[in-house]
């Protein structure tokens, strides 16, 4: 039998919108069908990220258009996921029982089939082999903000040697890896990270590498003198106007709108009135394939990158784990350990 002699498992359900410890609970349910190109997973680890918290309120409303008017379509949220292979698909023959994998179920929409639960089922292109020096907590981490950090560094940015690069938000899910992904890719000719961040962050960012660390409390980086080659916005807590401001001619603003306090569609405005402005907005969007979970595993398995992990729930508090998120102070990844 797939799940030995369970022929249910548990999960954190979420029925319907509103304040995540209000809406999210444990429950008994079916365990999720697999596909003839999916691998079923044994969650050991997964982690909370926009996505979770914007599905959860439901807030913007507009995103309900995708997700459900009345009531969430799929009713298990949760993408990242590091576990153990329990079985496959039968088109799948590169995965065997047994096996440390981590990945993604994201798909790009809100609708995407969950991992707060036991079990999750997700496509065999989205999964890669655990590298062995991370735990199932560091890897399930590392996957959607470790991603976008090294799209937006590798490819939005085009980040080397030399370049200057400012990380608003440095201290949260993408800043962290983003901070060090930047300092990676410049290592020839030290490259300027300034991670912006509260005030009890400005150690955790300096020890990630940030050559200079500004803390907004005390100071407002769009006040300042220096430019950049690249900003990456995890935060949109300025006028674009007045971000754009701090770029050097050529220089690129990546606006990471999904992760925003006001989610993607609050985003928009800013980023369009900044493309008005005739300065070089590049978006980024995580994509979840092997190419690019096999590129963050290799800056892991390094030693170049490493996961920052502010807490450790476990899977019955998952909803105490969302709304920390939701709070917007959490420093480095929030876990859900199952």
């Amino acid at each position: 039998e797939l799940l030995g002699q369970r022929s249910r498992m548990r999960a954190i359900v979420h029925n319907r919108y509103g304040p995540p410890e209000q809406v999210l609970g444990m429950e008994e349910v079916e365990p999720p069908p697999v596909g003839d190109a999916d691998v079923l997973i044994r969650v050991r680890a997964t982690s909370v990220n926009a996505p979770d918290w914007i599905t959860v309120t439901g807030v913007p409303y507009i995103l309900r258009l995708k997700s459900g008017i009345r009531s969430p379509r799929t009713p298990v949220r949760g993408t990242d996921v590091a576990g153990i292979v329990e079985a496959v698909g039968k088109n799948v023959t590169d995965f065997q029982s047994g096996h440390e994998e981590f990945g993604s179920s994201w798909d790009g929409s809100l609708t995407t089939s969950g991992t707060f639960a036991e079990f999750a089922a997700l496509p065999a292109s989205q999964l890669i082999e655990k590298p062995s020096a991370l735990t199932f907590e560091e890897a399930a981490a590392s996957v959607m903000s470790g991603v976008t950090a090294l799209l937006a560094m590798r490819d939005a940015g085009n980040v080397g040697p030399g370049t200057q690069v400012l990380i608003n938000g440095a201290s949260g899910g993408v800043g962290t890896f983003a901070v060090q992904i930047a300092k990676s890719f410049g290592a020839e000719v030290t490259a300027n990270v300034t991670g912006v961040c509260s005030t009890r962050n400005v150690e955790l960012v300096r020890s990630l590498g940030a050559d200079h660390v500004i803390d907004y409390t005390r100071e407002d980086f769009t006040r300042g003198e220096q430019r950049y080659d690249v900003i990456l916005d995890n935060v949109l807590n300025h006028p674009p106007a007045a971000t754009a401001r701090r770029l050097t001619p050529t220089g690129k603003l990546i606006p990471n709108s999904i992760g925003n306090k006001g989610g993607f569609f609050a985003g928009l405005p800013r980023t369009a009135r900044a493309a008005l402005m005739r300065k070089r907005v590049t978006t980024v969007q995580f994509v979840a394939n092997r190419e690019n979970l096999l590129a963050l595993a290799s800056l892991l398995e390094s030693g170049d990158i490493k996961v920052v992990i502010g807490k450790v729930y476990p899977l019955a508090e998952t909803a105490k784990a969302v709304a920390h998120m939701l709070g917007h102070h959490a420093r480095g990844k929030l876990v859900v350990a199952v």
